[in-house]
């Protein structure tokens, strides 16, 4: 019996911990624990894209990667992240041709940039849930959200360093400029940007959609 737990990517944010840096979240297919993974800026750029299915003006690394692979008739058929060792997260890669199946080794930011981008399965270890999974206290991030009242509308997102702070904000932005700056984002390559204007453009479609 297969005894690995199923993930899907949660979304991205900015690390408490690493300055600079972003947290990938894995969550349980079936459960309510979450997997934190710290990932670098042009990591989280590119998984930014494959989850927002923007398209750049040039394709990035894994794009071609998952390109190359497909035009040769190679599937990626699932990631599996095996191993937490020292605070890393090892990952590998299986792939197919249809008659042969080959493991290759891969840091997992890699490798889920490419599973976001063909649409494999990405699995762990229950031992690493056991170890890394946390259960993510959303009712009192709401409660932060209401409490934050005094928020000044002429900053720019570089300059808010707290993520409630900038939803806040980023509620504030009426319509048109916020489609103004998601077009400014995406023709800068600025795929975090892009990725947290189209959030929130696609969070006011779904509270303006039928109930």
């Amino acid at each position: 019996m297969d005894t690995r737990i199923k993930l899907r990517v949660q979304g991205l944010t900015n690390s408490q911990i690493q300055s600079g840096a972003y947290a990938l979240i894995l969550a349980e297919e079936e459960g309510v624990r979450r997997i934190p993974i710290i990932v670098g800026t042009s990591e989280a750029q590119s998984i930014a894209i494959a989850l927002e299915r923007i398209t750049p003006p040039r394709p990035l690394t894994h794009d071609l990667f998952a390109t190359f692979a497909q035009a040769f008739g190679i599937r990626l058929r699932e990631v599996f992240i095996y191993k937490f060792e020292d605070g890393v997260f090892y990952s590998e890669l299986l792939f197919e041709d249809g008659a042969n199946e080959v493991r290759l080794d891969s840091r997992t930011s890699d490798a889920i940039a490419i599973a976001l981008r063909v649409k494999c399965d990405i699995y762990t270890t229950p031992e690493i849930v056991k170890e890394c999974g946390v259960v993510l206290e959303d009712a009192a991030m709401d409660e932060k959200d209401k409490d934050d009242d005094d928020f000044i509308l002429d900053l720019e997102p570089e300059d808010i360093k707290d993520e409630v702070r900038l939803k806040k904000w980023l509620s504030l932005l009426d319509a048109e400029e916020l489609s103004d700056r998601l077009d400014e984002a995406i023709a800068d390559e600025n795929y975090e940007y892009a990725k947290m204007y189209k959030d929130e453009i696609r969070r006011r479609e779904e509270e303006g959609g039928p109930k």
